[in-house]
């Protein structure tokens, strides 16, 4: 089958509902058959996840609340992507040092996926930050609580074969590293 063949068409877009961090669009769709109805999504934009690595080939980890589980999700420093940033490096640098307070010497890019495609147009851009150091303090938003440690690459995979990491931006990243990125 071809694209065009599976393709909906957009009759109408709005959005319906929006709060800091996110926003949910109603579109009226027709469907291949004809069918007209209408399709509610999640718009999330673009963030970075990444992976930073010091000299030393410890990974910089961040502990954070996160009220929809209430607990403590132990993962990978992200952050979205703002209109102002320049380019995905600009984003990178801007929120390992507010989430974490290092710094990077370089970073590669990973991967990019679309982490719930079926209900949101979120895309998430992985990369590799290496020769992080401390260089500051954290400048965290009003809304984040987050503590900063460090581990393994093989801790992180441990936890992820015993069913502890349950963060699914961090798990994939992990696991795309240690299948692709080293």
């Amino acid at each position: 089958m071809s694209e065009e063949s599976l393709a909906w068409e957009t009759l109408s877009s709005e959005t319906t509902y929006t709060c800091e961090g996110f926003d949910v669009i109603t579109e009226t769709v027709r469907l291949p058959d004809g069918t007209e109805t209408e399709f509610d999504y999640l718009s999330e934009g673009e963030s970075v996840v990444i992976l930073p690595l010091t000299p030393d080939d410890e990974v910089v980890v961040i502990e954070e609340w996160r009220q929809p589980v209430r607990r403590v999700n132990y993962g990978l420093p992200a952050g979205s992507v703002e209109p102002d940033d320049e380019d995905l490096r600009t984003a990178v640098a801007r929120e390992l040092k507010e989430e974490t307070g290092y710094e990077a010497g370089t970073i590669d890019h990973l991967t990019t996926v679309e982490p719930a495609n079926g209900f949101s147009d979120a895309v998430f851009h992985y990369v590799l930050a290496e020769d992080c150091t401390p260089t500051g303090e954290q400048d965290l938003d009003y809304n984040e609580s987050i503590q900063v440690t460090t581990t393994t690459v093989e801790s992180l995979r441990g936890a992820a074969r015993d069913d502890e990491l349950r963060d699914g931006r961090t798990l994939l990243g992990v696991l795309y590293y240690e299948l692709f990125g080293q």
